[in-house]
């Protein structure tokens, strides 16, 4: 549930504060006082897309907070998504989510007090919010969003086939591409494979092994300056032995670093330090010692064989003729090598692979057929029990008499887009099945059966979309509900059902409510104004709650525009008391 909201610097909104209750929430105001840039900052604060437009210029950016308090069987796995990012909730359960955008772009979101990537905020909105708007309508009104509500609707088995579906699809259009790309291009990838066959011919002649050129290069220098290398490793051995002129008796470098370390012990009695020096002198025998010893095994293993410094020549100029056809050094002609045999057997257009691919083309194709069967078996029956069930919440609507039909067809078939069998039958499978799914209205009886977007006006589109809501909600779905004058163009009977439906709407779920209509208004378990102060240089609007001795003025004002009439005023009680009834019965 969604406590509190903060907005700060977007649209005429300058600084406020919504306090937001678990049951249905209300929101009205006059045409043009910011009631939209609620709506806009709840998309903002989770997720949407930032406008840099809405900003004020002065600060130069819109902030907006909100404080969402986890609870019901969402909590947890919000909780822990939230954890694995980095954020922490705070003690009494809740978890603080801000969106910053600045006049210039940018934009910035935090969770429990952690920036994060905004589609982390995007992530959280999706498990906790819903919003609702005129647009939604408009999306109703397209071929896919209703196949989308009708799959939603049939539930998390009928999702799980979907997904193996378009699994199956995914890797039968794949075939279904290379084979015809290897079929229609085979002459082109015939002479490539002769160019790579060319060059592996070559490299394979050669054999490089990795980092050969690198020690090819070393060895080749150690041999052209041998001579120079052994007489100074033979000058460094002799000096370590006791100088270059030497008798039988010369102490060498090990024997004179051992007299000085016996010589410092004997006193370390006496001065720990010298102690300390006759460790270090034994350390440094040691390694005296052993730089003798890796100079004679130097000695020994330098070679100066010409014949070997030749064949070190003619082999790096066979690298090098392979690093100036295909890389820069000896392993990126490997990793060219390992390409190309790739690359190969993507090429290979033989009669036997072209067969072996058309028969994994005609099981994959069997497959997406016999899932296509299954999804069209689900929908069909899916589609009987959400048409009964969006038609039973109309007539609470004030459309008795109104009736919504759910028609499972077969999918037209695009321009050389490849068939499946399905039942018997031959039909063009796409991504979502070899469906289409249409949604039409019978307004009255003996009205013909018309789809949504050419049998339904403003009015009961409205109410066809608040009842497919009223189903979803049923079946579980996001705790927060946003309807942003999803009303329009309703009035009278069917606004007062509108009002009743969200108020039932909201005894399980948190509600939002953007409205001009009184009607609606008076379901409200809490009441929020969006008033507009043209007072100063610049127009500002902020909200305020309306306390229940003011809710008969406010909504005297949505009913005629006068909040002081004793008429309207009369007319506002009796709603209230209409509404007050609903909500305690």
């Amino acid at each position: 549930m969604l406590e509190e909201l903060r907005i700060t610097g977007l649209g005429v909104i300058e600084d406020t504060t919504l306090r937001l209750t678990a049951g249905m929430n209300v929101i009205t105001g006059e045409t043009g006082a910011g009631k939209t840039m609620v709506v806009t900052g709840l998309g903002l604060l989770f997720g949407g897309r930032a406008d840099a437009g809405r900003v004020r210029a002065d600060p130069g950016r819109a902030v907006v907070e909100g404080r969402l308090r986890l609870t019901g069987p969402l909590a947890a796995s919000v909780q822990a998504r939230v954890t694995d990012a980095g954020a922490e909730p705070d003690d009494d359960g809740t978890v603080l989510l801000s969106r910053t955008v600045t006049s210039e772009g940018r934009s910035r979101a935090h969770v429990g007090g952690r920036s994060m990537p905004v589609a982390m905020l995007a992530e959280v909105g999706e498990q906790v919010v819903a919003v609702h708007g005129q647009s939604d309508q408009l999306r109703l009104l397209r071929p896919a969003e209703q196949r989308a509500a009708l799959d939603r609707f049939a539930g998390p088995e009928h999702e799980k086939l979907l997904e193996t579906y378009r699994e199956a699809f995914t890797r039968w259009r794949a075939a279904v591409d290379d084979l015809a790309d290897r079929r229609r291009n085979a002459r082109q990838r015939s002479q490539e494979a002769d160019l790579l066959t060319l060059g592996l011919d070559e490299i394979s002649r050669v054999d490089p092994q990795p980092g050969e050129d690198e020690d090819l290069r070393a060895e080749a220098q150690r041999l052209e300056h041998a001579e120079g290398l052994r007489t100074a490793a033979a000058l460094a051995a002799q000096a370590l032995a006791g100088g270059v002129e030497t008798v039988d008796d010369t102490p060498d470098a090990t024997q004179l670093l051992g007299t000085a370390r016996r010589t410092l012990a004997a006193q370390s009695a006496v001065d720990p330090v010298l102690g300390d020096l006759a460790v270090r002198l034994e350390e440094a025998a040691t390694l005296v010692g052993d730089v003798s010893s890796e100079l004679s095994g130097y000695l020994e293993a330098l070679d100066a064989d010409p014949d070997r410094l030749a064949a070190v020549h003619e082999r790096r100029a066979a690298l090098r003729a392979l690093t100036r056809k295909y890389a820069d050094d000896v392993d990126g002609v490997i990793a060219w090598a390992e390409n190309a045999r790739a690359r190969l057997a993507a090429l290979d257009t033989s009669d036997e692979l072209l067969e072996e691919l058309d028969r994994e083309r005609l099981r994959l194709e069997a497959t997406v057929g016999e899932l296509s069967g299954r999804l069209t078996a689900a929908r069909q029956q899916a589609a009987g029990r959400f048409a009964e069930q969006v038609s039973v919440e109309l007539a609470g609507l004030a459309m008795p008499h109104a009736r919504v039909e759910v028609v499972v067809l077969a999918r037209s078939a695009g321009r050389d887009e490849p068939l499946v069998r399905v039942d018997g039958r031959e039909l063009a499978a796409g991504p979502d099945g070899a469906d289409e799914v249409e949604l039409r209205l019978l307004a009255h009886p003996g009205a013909p059966s018309l789809p949504l977007q050419k049998g339904a006006s403003g009015g009961e589109l409205s109410r066809v979309m608040l009842a497919i809501e009223v189903v979803f909600a049923g079946a579980g779905g996001p705790p927060t509900l946003v309807f942003d004058e999803v009303d329009a163009g309703v009035g009278g009977q069917a606004a007062v059902e509108i009002g009743r439906r969200l108020a039932r709407l909201a005894r399980t779920h948190q509600v939002l409510v953007v409205t001009h209509l009184p009607q609606v208004a008076a379901f409200a378990d809490r009441h929020l104004v969006v008033a507009k102060d043209t007072g100063g240089a610049i127009t500002t609007s902020g909200v305020r709650v309306v306390e229940e001795g003011e809710r008969a003025r406010e909504l005297a004002r949505m009913l005629a525009g006068l909040p002081d009439s004793d008429l309207g005023i009369a007319h506002a009680e009796e709603l209230l008391a209409v509404a007050g009834q609903e909500k305690r019965g």
